[in-house]
């Protein structure tokens, strides 16, 4: 059997369970050669083995980001596809090794950037994190800040206390006073009483 027979698609299933057992398996083996067709095969005619090829690389990510970190020009690229799956699926992967290869995504954060602002909302998400993770690394903290503010401003009011929430890890005496203003600014945009909460409370934590 090839890697592609034992995806979800080739199997008839509709649940992920074979795609996570896929991706389990090859990180436990340490198969570069099974990395290599799934990413082949992300430009598979069939649209459900590319979605399945995405999903089991980015849970590869999640257990083992070094097995496909050297892909990651080649998510920069999927986030361009016509195919929201797969942008989607690639703004997760490059979430997952971002601090595997901080150089690599920290140059592609223009794209990044601009496919969050039209995208859906998990893609969104993922980029966030991607600004998260970058503001942990000294060259490119600032820029990433700015950029991660920027997101804070104009983010749904569902979102934010997620990020607000995540981007705790990063706050430090030099980005406090911007990030606590930042808040503050969108406190009278959230309607629901809950998520205001949760942003009053990440405030009233940091002053």
């Amino acid at each position: 059997m090839t890697i592609i027979d034992k995806l979800a698609t080739s199997l008839n299933r509709k649940d992920e369970g074979p795609n996570q057992e896929l991706a389990k398996y090859i990180a436990d083996r340490e198969d570069k050669e099974a990395v290599k067709e799934l990413v082949d095969n992300l430009h598979n005619r069939d649209k459900n083995i590319q979605s399945d090829c995405i999903k089991v690389l980015y849970e590869i990510g999640v257990i083992k980001p070094s097995l496909v970190v050297e892909y990651s020009k080649e998510f920069v690229t999927l986030l361009d596809h016509r195919n929201n799956r797969l942008v989607w699926g690639a703004m997760t992967a490059l979430d997952m090794i971002t601090l595997e290869n901080p150089e690599t995504i920290y140059l592609s954060l223009v794209k990044i950037v601009e496919i969050a602002d039209r995208g859906s909302v998990i893609t969104k998400d993922h980029a966030v994190n991607i600004l998260i993770k970058l503001c942990s690394v000294e060259q490119y903290a600032e820029h990433a800040f700015s950029l991660l503010i920027e997101q804070l401003k104009k983010c749904p009011t569902n979102q934010l206390p997620m990020y607000a929430e995540n981007a705790m890890s990063i706050i430090n005496d030099n980005n406090k006073a911007v990030f606590i203003k930042t808040l503050i600014s969108r406190l009278d945009d959230i309607e629901k009483d809950t998520k205001r909460k949760r942003v009053e409370n990440l405030i009233k934590k940091l002053s």
